[in-house]
Formats: C-alpha cells, structure tokens, sequence
C-alpha cells in the first residue's frame, strides 16, 4: 500500500497570505488613527471592525498615547481581563466596563451594549425567548 502526501493548493495559501497582509495593514492604520486621536480605543471595544477581531485587549490600549504596559495591565486587572484576550471573545458587559473605563461610554453606546448594571442572566434568557 503506497500513501502519498497532500500538499496544499498553491492558490489556497497564497489566498491566505494576502488575507493575513490584509489585516496586518489595516491593524497597522487602525493603531495610527487610535495613536494620533482620530479614532477612540473606547468605540474600537464597542464595536471592533473586522481586523481587529483577534487582536489582543492589552495591544490596543498600548495603541493609544501615553499608554504603556503598566497602565494597560493595571487598568486590565482592575476589570479583571486578561491581556491577551482577543477583542472579539469579550462579552457585551466586558465592553462596555472597558469602554466606561476609559471614559467614552455615550448615550447611544449605552443603549447598543447595555452598559452598566444588567439584569441577571435568567431576564436576559427570557426577553431573547419572547423577542
């Protein structure tokens, strides 16, 4: 019995790598607009854009000016967070605890995530069952 190896596509892998260039740039541009003010790390935790879907919680607070790993793992501690959680796998209230944290936690934002106190986990259930 003779067994070959699979080799993957050619054009797969080249797909994948013009995907991951594609991410990596645009990350890039979003650290710029975040560093230079244009764009708050608040808005980017409440409604992250695709690129930033694995990006690391404590790698976007460093983004911002005068944000160092100190002051980015002390404010994740106190939210109790970890550093290397992707932006994507946080809850709607861890959102809006980092966003309120930094202090850009609006009106509409509130309303979006829910920010703040929620009812327990059961009301929440019951109000996804009857919607």
């Amino acid at each position: 019995m003779q067994q070959t190896a699979m080799m993957t596509a050619e054009p797969q892998r080249m797909r994948a790598l013009e995907r991951a260039n594609k991410v990596r740039l645009a990350r890039a541009e979003l650290k710029r607009r975040i560093a230079e003010g244009h764009v708050s790390a608040a808005r980017v935790i409440l409604v992250p854009p695709f690129e930033a879907h694995n990006w690391a919680v404590g790698e976007l607070l460093a983004s911002q000016k005068r944000w160092g790993t100190t002051r980015c793992r002390k404010f994740l501690q106190h939210h109790r967070i970890s550093e290397t959680k992707a932006l994507g796998d946080l809850t709607a209230r861890q959102r809006g605890m980092l966003a309120e944290g930094l202090g850009s936690c609006d009106a509409r934002s509130r309303e979006y995530l829910a920010c703040g106190p929620q009812p327990p986990i059961r009301e929440r259930e019951r109000e996804l069952v009857v919607a």
